[in-house]
């Protein structure tokens, strides 16, 4: 069974998920973490839960969801996986940085991605699995990462607790976003939680009745 603890990093409190099992390898999906508090906070989890960090995945490659990412190479030598459409498709985490004024840091590094993730690739750890769904439109390679099994899918950006991604960030585009979620997140079953990129978890039933946008 999967255990999925959520962080709430950096000025737009953005959700870092840590997901691990009952063989104590464990998951990072989206590192946010930007200052020391915060990357402590992610490690102290680890180190007393003691899990072992084995990958460290990207729903997207905006700068919210992977300015922890050299942090995580630093510190545990993972290199992040993400859809090689935002990899190629978006500016660098240096250009984004630039763009809303951010002068250099040295934690504002792009880390390479090692592997491309794609619609209906499993990613494998511990006892555990997860399935991945390709839901553009925030960005345009967002992925989603689903866990039949444990019934919840993690959505990034994609799908909010009454709310839907934004799309007048780089590669954004609401028709897709739309047809996304529509055809990738509210296809699955009902009881579904969906843990997104920012804000609560909610369900697929209750975005089927409640979400405004859809």
């Amino acid at each position: 069974m999967i255990t999925v603890k959520q962080f709430d990093f950096n000025p737009f409190a953005e959700n870092t998920y840590v997901l691990s099992d009952e063989t104590r390898e464990a998951v990072i999906v989206d590192c946010g973490c930007i200052i020391e508090r915060e990357r402590h906070e992610l490690s102290a989890y680890l180190e007393a839960q003691g899990l072992t960090p084995v990958r460290l995945l990207c729903t997207h490659m905006h700068f919210d969801h992977i300015i922890g990412n050299a942090f995580i190479r630093d510190t545990y030598g993972l290199h992040p996986e993400a859809s090689r459409t935002d990899v190629e498709g978006l500016p660098s985490l240096e250009e984004q940085m630039a763009g809303l004024g951010v002068p250099p840091r040295k934690e504002f590094e792009t880390v390479p991605v090692t592997r491309f993730l794609a619609e209906g690739d499993t990613v494998r750890f511990g006892h555990s699995e997860l399935q991945v769904l390709s839901t553009p439109g925030h960005s345009p390679g967002s992925l989603s990462f689903y866990s039949s099994q444990d019934g919840f899918v993690l959505s990034g950006d994609a799908l909010f607790a009454g709310s839907i991604g934004r799309t007048d960030l780089w590669g954004g585009n609401f028709r897709t976003l739309i047809t996304s979620i529509r055809e990738k997140l509210l296809t699955l079953p009902d009881q579904t939680v969906v843990y997104s990129g920012h804000g609560p978890a909610t369900s697929v039933e209750q975005e089927k009745n409640e979400n405004p946008y859809l």
